[in-house]
């Protein structure tokens, strides 16, 4: 066996991919130990490729958060697609999320397929082990291993922190040799706007109807350090003035609730006090119009 002090240092770039909602942010968050990528039960939630960086004493992984594949049925989604795919090519290794508790489908199997193609170490991980008992999860784990070649299969539960250091172990053994990419006191490589903007977007997902999850984006506009208060202004965007009443809620009752909710999770990112100040504002089909989608940072 090779001695530890010879051992060498690692450091690279791996991500999680799968269908919408297959538990890769969560995950991620798991991983990192602190709310870096947004998590919603609404799938399609992520938009932004957000770094994670993960230091151990011989390796360091830099996780990329990626938006799920699936067919695009706007330009944004044709976007999110392109964005996906020019991740994967970058990256050292590649873990597929497949849900534990859902039959293996056909986007598990198309995305396999998509993988097959690239040069990175792919692995399979079974996520939410800890909705399902021992029986379900090896039938699942034999439907996965039927799938495709994978490195390694691996079981984990992000929620009950199941396998979360294990996977990292195997993970972190697939990445080459390689100097340290980032200093020791990084969590991630996101201006504070975007993660700032994606916890807001959260806050304004939980709850809202099913119609609305693509619907809705995040532009902060100002952030203003005045005393010990930071000062954030940012509007959030919808595609209709029936969008904006439903964000809005009976006397603005829900943006209010919304606004409590981000806040607070801001306060916890940035570690001080935040004045928030949020407003709806409709910008016509914007899914639809790559003026808009520029405008919207995507």
């Amino acid at each position: 066996m090779q001695d530890p002090e010879t051992r060498p240092y690692r450091a690279g770039f791996g991500c999680f991919v799968g269908r919408p909602n297959a538990g890769k942010s969560t995950l991620t968050n798991a991983i990192v130990g602190t709310k870096i990528a947004i998590t919603s039960n609404k799938p399609q939630t992520t938009r932004h490729v957000i770094r994670a960086v993960l230091h151990r004493p011989e390796s360091q992984l830099v996780l990329v958060d990626t938006p799920g594949l699936h067919r695009p049925r706007t330009l944004l989604g044709e976007r999110l697609n392109d964005l996906v795919r020019s991740t994967w090519t970058e990256v050292d290794v590649i873990g597929l999320c497949v849900p534990a508790n859902e039959p293996v489908g056909r986007g598990d199997k198309f995305i396999t397929c998509e993988l097959a193609e690239l040069k990175a170490t792919v692995l399979a991980v079974v996520t939410k082990t800890d909705l399902v008992d021992k029986r379900q999860l090896a039938e699942q784990l034999l439907a996965v291993s039927k799938m495709g070649d994978f490195a390694e299969i691996v079981p984990v539960s992000a929620v009950a922190g199941h396998q979360v250091d294990t996977l990292v172990d195997v993970m972190t053994k697939y990445l080459p040799p390689s100097p340290q990419l980032y200093p020791d006191d990084m969590l991630t490589d996101d201006p504070e706007q975007v993660l700032v903007a994606e916890l807001i977007r959260e806050a304004a997902l939980e709850g809202v109807r099913d119609e609305l999850p693509h619907s809705i984006a995040v532009v902060v506009e100002e952030m203003i350090p005045e005393g010990q208060v930071m000062k954030i202004y940012a509007d959030l965007y919808v595609e209709r003035p029936s969008q904006k009443a439903i964000v809005l809620g009976h006397k603005a009752s829900r943006l209010k609730e919304v606004g409590t909710n981000a806040r607070r999770q801001i306060e916890e990112l940035l570690g001080g006090r935040v004045y928030l100040d949020l407003h709806v504002r409709v910008a016509k089909d914007w899914q639809r119009d790559p003026r808009q989608l520029r405008k919207l940072g995507f």
